[in-house]
């Protein structure tokens, strides 16, 4: 009985919905409900997102693509606009799209002349449209015909510097080929490459108006002969003449500062990042990679680049006009705190110099304090948490490296980083300090969506000088709550760790990849001379015993963008490290976890697993659950909504393991034919405010398989119980 009432209720709404669509349609006009575009006959070669981007008019915004919410929300406001909620609803929603036919016509004729520019010359478009009460459907029919070939490609080419630099008599290197489909967008491409070639080999003046095509179709044929015609060039007296090849001259640099000051970088500075070169021929990309470099240098505010003809010659003179910004800031943050309930502040004051060495490097020191006051702590001397820190950085813009090519250094952009961090905390139960240096690369190649990170040395030293004899009394020494991965997380250690890291991301898919190594190189030097042991049996450094694992992590996603407003979204995770040598256990900051805002949106975050580990007494354990290995399977579908707000459906998959058993753990060990079994499924809906330079994201995820449970609790999907199966997440930025 409450299915059929339940039923009702949303055709009820349903109904109401579609009577309110066209309340402000006035008589005489309609409401435009559906477009679509169908081809009449098999032609998959047509891009049809490229020919629905032609129509003029379509018709309201549908949330994922289904219900016109925005329009159903404008047609709730009355007509008296004195009315605030009138006001309010109307700016909310979105007015009724009401059917223009002269609109429609020029539709029809601008996908006309696409299916002309895609080589269909017969084709023609037909407009069916289907009225009921005072809505219409409208419907672009494309016959299409049968598409035209080019049968013969001839290059016309007077000038020989200029035949001689495109090596016309080579054809492979030619855009356009006898046999290929006449597209306009060929015809242009071949323009566009021809011109930029001749740009960048010193044509200062050259620009693809000069490059026209003759076509004559064969009759009977669907081909069409071709012609491409590069003319001479016209000069200031109307004459035709051969291509002016110009070369540069001089380099000359300016100030562009305000007060008159000299320009603030080193001359080798200057030089370094000029890719325009005495002597050379004038080429549009070198201008272009000079903008690129001087732009990322942080002392730079702008730079202006100019060429001067010289009377009677082909040389140029460019001139450089660099303005550089102000070296030294000081900020000041303050911020509030709540974990877990607990309240506190902190702050944090950041000097930068941005030119330290008058190379545009960058130097930044950061001084942090936190407090924070702990409830409901007993046995101890006191329930506040004091955190100080200093982080200083130095970021070169090039690379500090010996042995590298001068030819790849200028083809990348590059950063070299060298950082040091010291980390204090003070906590009721105990002291913890962290040490860390580091030194890494980054850089990326201009012309490619690759990026590429090197840590070629990162020392982590994490010492506890204090533990209150009550922690270590109730968590490291009781016999029956001894944890291996408690206590670890508890005892100094060193780790000096080796990564490699590289990304791809071209905006339909992003590729992500890091590989990183500790204690390799201790371990050799241990055997070869003879360290220490600590009573576990582990090699000391300066009486600390280091870490010792590998870990690989890899990242893919994909977007398919349907139109403006919709989009898919697949991404796939994978994780996996090993301890070994001289280690048991991974350090608590090399450990995965699962769940949250950014993984299976069902559980809170490291709520999940290992395995079908469930936690003490059902309750999240924090320090055990967390794993060796990790997978991560989600979808998303995305769609805009309205205003600045986006919508989300998900359906996340996942889980961690770990590779060793481990007593505090059980059932989290990763068995080959046992893991599938073990993947936790959630579904939800997502929220997002899109302020373009950030994004606040609310998502709502419920379980869907627990692997925590068997029976009906396995399946929540099935038996849904709001406060067990309910998680809201709060984040900034997209998921993945």
């Amino acid at each position: 009985m409450r299915c059929k009432v339940h039923i009702y209720y949303i055709l009820l709404f349903a109904a109401l919905c579609s009577c309110s669509e066209i309340k402000y349609v006035a008589e005489g006009s309609y409401l435009l409900d559906k477009v679509e575009v169908e081809v009449d006959g098999n032609h998959g070669s047509i891009d049809m997102g490229k020919m629905k981007a032609r129509v003029r008019q379509n018709g309201n915004s549908r949330w994922f693509s289904t219900v016109k919410i925005p329009l159903a929300t404008y047609s709730l406001s009355g007509r008296d606009t004195t009315k605030w909620i009138n006001r309010v609803l109307k700016s909310m929603g979105e007015p009724p799209v009401i059917f223009d036919s002269l609109r429609t016509a020029r539709s029809a004729a601008d996908l006309k002349a696409e299916l002309n520019n895609e080589g269909y010359l017969g084709a023609s478009v037909e407009v069916a449209t289907k009225k009921k009460r005072k809505k219409i459907d409208v419907t672009y029919i494309l016959h299409t015909g049968q598409p035209y070939n080019i049968k013969d490609i001839k290059y016309v080419v007077e000038d020989p510097v200029v035949s001689q630099l495109l090596c016309l008599e080579d054809s492979v290197n030619q855009g356009l080929k006898p046999g290929m489909q006449f597209r306009v967008e060929s015809l242009d491409n071949e323009r566009k490459r021809i011109t930029d070639m001749l740009v960048d080999n010193g044509f200062y003046k050259f620009n693809k108006d000069y490059i026209t095509y003759e076509a004559d179709t064969v009759g009977g044929a669907n081909s069409i002969d071709l012609t491409l015609v590069l003319h001479p060039y016209r000069g200031t007296a109307g004459t035709d003449s051969l291509h002016p090849r110009y070369k540069v001259r001089s380099v000359n640099f300016y100030s562009g500062n305000a007060d008159g000051e000299r320009i603030r970088l080193r001359q080798s500075v200057l030089e370094n990042n000029t890719f325009i070169r005495t002597g050379e021929y004038y080429s549009a990309a070198d201008l272009q990679k000079t903008y690129g470099h001087f732009g990322r240098l942080q002392a730079v505010k702008y730079t202006n680049i100019g060429f001067r003809e010289n009377a009677d010659s082909l040389l140029l003179d460019c001139d450089i006009q660099v303005s550089t910004n102000k070296p030294s800031t000081i900020s000041f943050q303050p911020e509030g705190t709540n974990t877990a309930g607990d309240l506190g502040a902190a702050a944090s004051l950041t000097y930068q110099n941005r030119n330290l060495f008058r190379g545009s490097e960058v130097l930044s020191v950061e001084l942090r304090g936190a407090y924070e006051a702990i409830r409901g702590l007993e046995g101890y001397a006191n329930e506040n948490f004091e955190e100080y820190s200093v982080e200083t950085r130095l970021l070169f813009p090039r690379f500090i490296a010996p042995f590298l090519s001068g030819n790849f250094t200028r083809r990348t952009t590059a950063t070299s980083e060298v950082s040091f961090l010291y980390d204090l905390q003070n906590r009721p139960e105990y002291h913890r300090r962290v040490l860390s240096v580091a030194w890494r690369y980054k850089w990326s190649d201009a012309n490619h969506h690759d990026r590429y990170q090197i840590d070629l040395i990162d020392l982590n030293y994490v010492f506890m000088p204090w533990i209150s004899d009550t922690f270590r009394r109730d968590y490291l020494e009781d016999e029956s709550n001894r944890n291996a991965i408690l206590r670890y997380n508890y005892e100094d250690l060193f780790i000096m760790r080796f990564g490699l890291g590289y990304t791809y991301n071209n905006g339909l898919y992003a590729i992500k990849a890091n590989i990183e190594s500790a204690g390799n190189v201790l371990g050799l030097g241990a055997k070869a001379f003879g360290f220490s042991k600590n009573e576990q049996g582990q090699y000391k450094l300066f009486n600390i015993a280091y870490a010792q694992y590998v870990k690989g992590d890899f990242d893919f996603t994909r977007n398919i963008r349907f139109d403006y407003n919709n989009s898919l979204v697949w991404h796939f995770g994978f994780g996996i490290a090993y301890p070994y040598g001289n280690s048991t256990i991974l350090p608590f900051e090399k450990r995965y976890f699962s769940g949250g805002a950014n993984s299976v949106r069902g559980w809170s975050v490291r709520s999940l697993g290992p395995g079908r580990f469930v936690g003490r007494d059902g309750n999240i354990d924090f320090i055990n659950q967390t794993g060796d290995m990790k997978i991560d399977i989600n979808m998303e579908y995305r769609a805009h909504l309205f205003w600045k707000l986006n919508g989300a459906l998900f359906i996340d998959a996942g889980n961690i393991w770990t590779l060793r058993n481990y007593d505090d753990q059980p059932g989290g060990q990763f068995k080959i034919d046992e893991f599938w079994k073990q993947i936790a499924v959630s579904y939800g809906l997502g929220l997002r405010l899109n302020f373009d330079y950030f994004i606040l994201r609310f998502d709502f995820g419920m379980k869907a398989i627990n692997p925590a449970y068997e029976g009906k609790d396995h399946y929540p999907i099935a038996y849904p119980k709001l406060s067990r199966d309910l998680t809201f997440h709060f984040a900034v930025g997209l998921p993945f």
